[in-house]
């Protein structure tokens, strides 16, 4: 029961705490293409350490600051900016050795009292977050006082060892297979944008055909020979360059409807979808939540929504939606672009061409307005110039090759959803001993 756990302190189960490096120690002078890499707060945003694209420091450099190198086992937090991060590094973590930011500290635990990924997710608990949390500042930049010092006073109940790692090993194999549906969806969306740009932007069909690739009947890989027959076999000039025979160069707004006009009463309760819920990789946004309609823009599901202010224009915050129950109009911020591909354009065509990293540079071009509030308009992107079929059959089979495709991204992420809501009912209970390991597994066997 939870009542034969132990309660320790942090100082307790620790073998080391430390605080990053001072931020003259890191800096873009000091980064170089390869060695040991900094750890930001873009990597904690799990119970888990995310590797992907990181700066490095020399070897050398790493060295002066052995203080603040992490390993495998290690539990980061953040105590400025973005505080309430915490992730361990798993076993399997990319490298050996990294070394954590000046806004950074960490704990290294003592292996035969506690599990580190058991305390990383203690502290993603509402418990632990509000422990981490007590000592913070939201003055100016967000900070924890006295972050190490701290640290040392937390109190915690503990299991047994073994009990531990079993609790960890439950809530961390739900973020596996939370973890491969994410990876999942961005192969999907790889393969969707390829496809965008494959037909759209370089005209593959056309110049392998051009080129004689591919003799009579046959047809490149992933692409059915009935598909690559609608393609012409010739290019000619036009005001874009070479594009397709048959097709003609037009402006975005001929194939996409900008902010269609949507009919919502005022005060009636919608799904509404804010800034922040909007991905910066990717098409699932956060889930809506129910409001009553203000003011804002409108959309429907087919609907891409394109961010027009700075900075979110620059990260990339794009969405398309499918999360909306069926003939059901959600609203948004007045700050986004909403379009609507015209039939036969089929609707995931909109997204794609709002990932489109030629159509984004023309949308931050034409950004106006003051410093800090730079925002593009609608009529500007819908200038944007780019080849079009004049036939149906063109569409209708990009239809038929990226709508199954978009499907998948959204049976996905639907069960990210209910994984992920599993997993957070699972972990106070389980953190604080009110639901023991054998009946969360009956739970997960059911």
């Amino acid at each position: 029961m939870a009542n034969e756990w132990l309660t320790v302190r942090v100082e307790d189960i620790a073998e080391k705490i430390a605080m990053g490096p001072f931020g003259s120690n890191i800096k873009v002078e000091t980064f170089v293409e390869k060695g040991v890499p900094v750890i930001s707060g873009a990597h904690l945003r799990g119970v888990r350490l995310e590797d992907g694209d990181f700066n490095f420091v020399t070897g050398e450099h790493a060295e002066k600051m052995k203080n603040s190198n992490v390993f495998r086992g290690d539990v980061i937090f953040t105590h400025a900016g973005n505080i309430g991060q915490v992730a361990y590094i798993p076993s399997n973590s990319q490298y050996e050795r990294y070394v954590i930011s000046q806004r950074q500290f960490y704990l290294r635990c003592d292996l035969a009292k506690a599990d580190p990924a058991f305390v990383s997710y203690f502290f993603h608990s509402a418990e632990g977050q509000h422990k981490l949390l007590a000592n913070a500042s939201q003055t100016g930049v967000p900070s924890i006082a006295r972050p190490s010092s701290y640290l040392k006073t937390i109190e915690l109940s503990l299991p047994r060892l073994t009990e531990q790692r079993a609790i960890a090993h439950i809530l961390g194999t739900l973020d596996d297979k939370i973890e491969l549906n994410r990876k999942q969806n961005e192969t999907l969306e790889a393969i969707a944008r390829a496809l965008f740009k494959a037909w759209f932007v370089d005209f593959e069909p056309v110049r392998a055909k051009l080129e004689g690739r591919w003799q009579h009947g046959q047809s490149p890989p992933g692409l059915p020979a009935q598909i690559y027959d609608i393609f012409p076999n010739r290019l000619v000039k036009s005001e874009l360059g070479e594009i397709p025979e048959g097709w003609e160069g037009v402006s975005a707004s001929r194939l996409i409807e900008f902010n269609p006009s949507e009919p919502l009463r005022k005060e009636t309760e919608a799904p509404y979808l804010e800034m922040a819920a909007l991905p910066t990789s990717g098409s699932w946004p956060e889930p809506p939540i129910l409001r009553p309609f203000g003011s804002g823009m409108r959309f429907r599901n087919g609907d891409t929504l394109l961010a027009r202010i700075t900075p979110c224009l620059e990260n990339g915050k794009t969405a398309f939606v499918q999360c909306l129950p069926d003939n059901t109009v959600g609203w948004g911020s007045t700050e986004y672009i909403v379009m609507r591909p015209k039939p036969p354009v089929p609707p995931e065509f909109g997204y794609l061409l709002a990932r489109d990293a030629t159509f984004r540079e023309q949308a931050i071009r034409s950004m106006t307005g003051t410093s800090g509030r730079q925002r593009v308009q609608a009529d500007s992107v819908a200038t944007f110039k780019l080849a079009a079929p004049r036939h149906e059959a063109v569409w209708d089979a990009f239809s038929r090759v990226v709508g199954p495709i978009f499907i998948s991204i959204k049976d996905n992420a639907e069960t990210i959803a209910t994984l992920a809501k599993l997993r957070d009912t699972l972990l106070p209970k389980l953190i604080s001993g009110e639901l023991r390991v054998l009946d969360a597994e009956r739970i997960l066997g059911a």
